[in-house]
């Protein structure tokens, strides 16, 4: 008997980054020793002044339902953190605390998106943009990049992307799964070409905006005083203070659209956990130094792998500037056959190195870059040396 799913959902891709993760704990299951080095989750435990904070949120009895757009409390703690990091001036109805920056971000494409309308993902993009676009019935249009530009894309290129069909930008820097991030004067140059387009919207997801490297500070595109009010900026705490599971993220934007995302959130979730909030007023509010201990590591990491991965002939790597991954491209391979299997695209290369390295990737055809696989370097240093050393071997 065939099951009567809707069309919306049979049409829906899994998650690439997911699908890869489970892929890996089913060979794990079977007893093969796989280095997982395909999710984006720092491996570092929750640092203590946040558990701490949580801990005595469930002692002071905090366990009732919460206001749909976060403790009151907590908005003005963002507030205080857009203006201290940012630069940018919102005042609590601006923003949203939601299950995870995805919601955030599912939220806004929701609000914003009318069917038929067009999306503009600038490659490389995380992996949900797209399906969440297609979810609230938009095309999803890619404005693709490549190592040769840093995986950046030009004004140029933007302005060749846009027809009147064109609702909303997506942009994330420091980028997943690149890890390169847009100087304020590339920015400042994508804004003069939007700037010629008012009915165009931005939402720009910052969420490794903690996590950086050699002297390099993220800007946020909504301190563009010509996109302040046509930008959704959205954060949350999962990478750089290693909350994953604690499911906190948040917006601050137009405050037109953060009560539209407050509807569409109360219909979907409601508010959110009320432990993790109390937590997050703590961990939103500390100095960044307290967790620099953890971006010092992903920096001493991020440089080993980069010197391992280019000892390795056919692979070609830039030097990213944050988040946690190196994407380097691997379409030397295409086309050759490696131990009987043929390696058409960067799909079979990322499974060819599962089955024959035992090392957990992800295809860059996910992310819009189809000549590159993403490795995520928040792992151990031992686990880094032994999935490179198999890589190389497998190649060999």
């Amino acid at each position: 008997m065939s099951q009567p799913l809707s069309e919306r959902i049979k049409s829906l891709p899994a998650s690439a980054t997911l699908a890869m993760a489970a892929k890996a704990r089913e060979l794990k299951n079977e007893g093969k020793d796989i280095i997982g080095l395909s999710l984006g989750e720092p491996d570092f435990n929750t640092p203590s002044f946040i558990k701490e904070a949580a801990i005595e949120a469930v002692e002071a009895d905090y366990n009732s339902y919460t206001p749909v757009d976060g403790y009151a409390e907590l908005k003005e703690a963002i507030c205080t953190k857009f203006k201290r990091d940012n630069g940018l001036e919102y005042t609590p109805s601006q923003i949203v605390v939601s299950t995870g920056a995805k919601q955030s971000i599912a939220n806004v494409v929701q609000v914003l998106v009318n069917p038929g309308d067009d999306v503009l993902l600038v490659a490389p993009y995380w992996v949900s943009y797209s399906a969440m676009v297609t979810l609230a019935e938009g095309n999803p249009i890619e404005i693709r990049s490549d190592i040769e530009t840093d995986f950046k894309i030009t004004p140029e290129q933007l302005e060749a992307a846009i027809t009147p069909k064109t609702k909303l930008v997506m942009l994330n820097s420091p980028n997943n799964p690149s890890g390169s991030v847009y100087s304020k004067e590339e920015y400042e140059a994508l804004a003069a070409i939007l700037e010629k387009h008012p009915g165009i919207y931005v939402m720009s997801d910052e969420i490794y905006e903690h996590i950086n490297y050699d002297g390099i500070i993220p800007f946020s595109f909504a301190a563009i005083p010509s996109m302040y009010a046509r930008t959704v900026t959205v954060n949350g705490l999962a990478k750089a203070f290693a909350m994953t599971g604690w499911r906190i993220g948040y917006l601050g934007g137009p405050e037109w659209i953060a009560k539209a995302c407050t509807k569409m959130q109360g219909q979907v979730t409601s508010g959110t956990n009320c432990i993790a909030q109390r937590a997050a007023i703590t961990a939103v509010l500390a100095p960044v130094s307290k967790i620099r201990y953890m971006v010092d590591e992903f920096d001493f990491r991020r440089k080993r792998i980069i010197d391992l991965l280019q000892d390795i002939e056919g692979f070609t790597v830039n030097i990213p500037k944050g988040a946690f991954y190196v994407f380097p491209d691997v379409s030397s391979f295409f086309g050759k056959k490696l131990k009987g299997k043929e390696i058409e695209n960067a799909s079979d290369f990322a499974m060819f190195l599962l089955e024959e390295a035992n090392v957990a990737t992800v295809t860059g055809d996910a992310f819009g870059c189809p000549n590159n696989i993403r490795i995520s370097y928040a792992a151990s240093l031992e686990e880094i040396e032994e999935a490179v050393r198999r890589i190389k071997e497998a190649l060999n």
